[in-house]
């Protein structure tokens, strides 16, 4: 069997020039990257902005699994399995971020037969954004530091400063670092520390932006630290916002390449889906609804957290109504939500499935809350069974949802047809009534405990002293009317990992609450949540390399 970068090498790539010239998208819009990627002017969505929205689908999943789900193989598979039935569909998804690459992951383009190509690139530098994200976030450091070193005009605390570096690695050792050592012109010592740059307030920024105005108010509002009077301290305040959006010029124009089969994809922007909102940009996202028929997107980890977050976040913000939502799962994944190890799930296990088919259950629940039709998709593995897969179909349409089998790793947009059918089938019969599911009016403990009882399906939550006097303080400055953002475990509805399948009888704690007010939202922290990951006994690194006629192997 072949690797998914053998499959992805073999691709019969067509000129991007080709690929945005279907679209409607002239040469002179188009900012080239080599022959098979592009820049795309935010220009096309002015010149389209009378032109009436295509239709929305969000693929979300299960929670995630060892067994795995294979959301971004069935959102590639299903945008070309839509243009195969005649449906001019476009996908949209973020940029895989080189720390999981190197460390876990090791490639986050899709999967067999439904990839998205250049794959190598993709999964590598791509065209610079996060690059440049990290170049805007460590200069506001070094400004920042160089503001107190340079006598502190501000009163800034040097003990509440919130702004810390960032690298697109994954590096444990930097979590908790000191700066300033050394000579007096060294600057100032105190304590800071390393996130990963999908965790930087600045790509959910990004992300979030409307226009390059949008992106440059979003960064001048964001709060870097605190004074010695417990007042905010703002990028406009330090005359940083210029410079930072200067940075990020190229890096808010969304990046156009294709499918294994020519589908236009945008991949665009990549915001951690735990400490921000997990979800691709929202001017890709918006341009390709005026460039297509259908879009396809998709949110990180399960519906618990991605697609509450699409639906709270994204689409309050963008003033975006999905017209389905499509929950993947397996029946491999639901019976280890049914305490099935790793090692037992290609046997035929009716009960383990019953039991791990109430995360599935609960997930339906939830998007429909949304007001949202779904359409549950299979992910089809050859040990499935007809017993299994009958108990699926049966139990789903019980609640309203379709279930269609997906067979895009192996056959790409053939094995997505009826799936695309069934898709559009729903879009058509049933319209959606979306609405977010809180008033972001709504007080701070309000909005968390409605997430925590509604979506989770927690009996309430429970506050620690930090987050009662985080929340006291964001309420005396005017900064408690935004959504939240939820930054919880993704392998349980609850906020303990070790809870699977449909969790009853429990309470969410909230330790922390972080402020992004450049991104326009509260992050409640649960559990214990990683902004810097570390790298795995055995790095996906280790089996990486590039031979002498440059083909790359190990990016699996």
């Amino acid at each position: 069997m072949r690797t998914d970068v053998q499959i992805a090498q073999e691709a019969k790539m067509l000129p991007i020039k080709e690929i945005a010239g279907g679209l409607g998208i002239e040469e002179t819009e188009l900012e080239l990257y080599g022959n098979y990627k592009a820049k795309v002017s935010l220009d096309v969505f002015d010149r389209l902005k009378d032109k009436p929205d295509g239709k929305l689908i969000l693929v979300t999943a299960i929670n995630p699994t060892p067994a795995g789900e294979g959301k971004t193989t069935t959102n590639v598979g299903l945008s070309m399995g839509l243009n195969k039935i005649g449906k001019k569909t476009m996908t949209t998804l973020r940029e895989p971020s080189l720390g999981p690459n190197f460390g876990v992951k090791g490639g986050a383009a899709g999967g067999g037969y439904a990839q998205v190509v250049p794959m190598e690139d993709i999964n590598l530098h791509f065209t610079g954004d996060i690059h440049a994200i990290t170049t805007a976030h460590n200069l506001l450091a070094a400004l920042l530091d160089n503001h107190m070193h340079q006598g502190n005009k501000l009163n800034i605390d040097s003990r509440r400063i919130e702004w810390r570096r960032v690298l697109d690695m994954n590096d444990r050792a930097l979590r908790n670092i000191v700066v300033g050592l050394g000579k007096r012109g060294d600057g100032i010592p105190r304590q800071d520390g390393f996130d990963i740059t999908v965790a930087s307030e600045i790509m959910a920024i990004l992300c979030l932006a409307t226009s390059l105005e949008d992106l440059k108010e979003r960064i001048g509002r964001m709060v870097v630290a605190y004074t010695y009077d417990n007042q905010p301290v703002t990028v406009d305040q330090l005359d940083a916002t210029g410079a930072l959006s200067l940075l990020l010029k190229d890096a808010i124009k969304p990046n156009l390449v294709q499918t294994l089969e020519n589908t236009p994809a945008f991949i665009h922007g990549g915001p951690f889906a735990n400490i921000a909102h997990g979800c691709n940009s929202v001017l890709a996202t918006k341009m390709a609804l005026k460039l297509s028929d259908y879009v396809v997107t998709e949110a990180g980890f399960g519906a618990d957290l991605g697609a509450e977050k699409f639906f709270d976040i994204k689409c309050r913000f963008a003033d975006l109504k999905p017209d389905c939502a499509v929950i993947v799962a397996t029946v491999r994944a639901l019976k280890n939500h049914g305490g099935v190890a790793k090692t037992d799930l290609n046997e035929e296990n009716l009960e383990a499935l019953k039991s791990g088919y109430g995360n599935l259950e609960k997930h339906i629940e939830n998007v429909k809350k949304f007001g949202v039709p779904v359409v549950v998709a299979i992910n089809k593995f050859p040990t499935d069974t007809e017993a299994e897969l009958d108990f699926l179909r049966k139990h789903c349409a019980e609640m309203g949802a379709e279930v269609v089998l997906s067979d895009v790793w192996a056959n790409g947009g053939e094995g997505g047809t009826e799936m695309a059918k069934k898709i559009v089938e729903v879009i058509e019969s049933k319209p959606s009534n979306f609405k977010p599911i809180y008033d972001v009016n709504s007080s701070i403990a309000e909005k968390i405990g409605t997430i925590a009882k509604e979506v989770y399906g927690a009996d309430g939550v429970d506050f620690g002293k930090t987050a009662l006097k985080q929340i006291k303080k964001y309420e005396d400055l005017g900064m408690d009317k935004m959504p939240i953002c939820m930054a919880k475990t993704q392998y349980s509805l609850s906020d303990d990992p070790s809870l699977l399948g449909k969790p009853s009888g429990f309470r969410v704690t909230v330790k922390e609450i972080r402020l992004s007010a450049g991104a326009g939202f509260l992050v409640a922290l649960t559990g214990d949540i990683m902004t810097m990951p570390g790298l795995p006994k055995v790095p996906a690194a280790n089996n990486m390399d590039i031979l002498e006629n440059g083909e790359i192997i190990g990016l699996f």
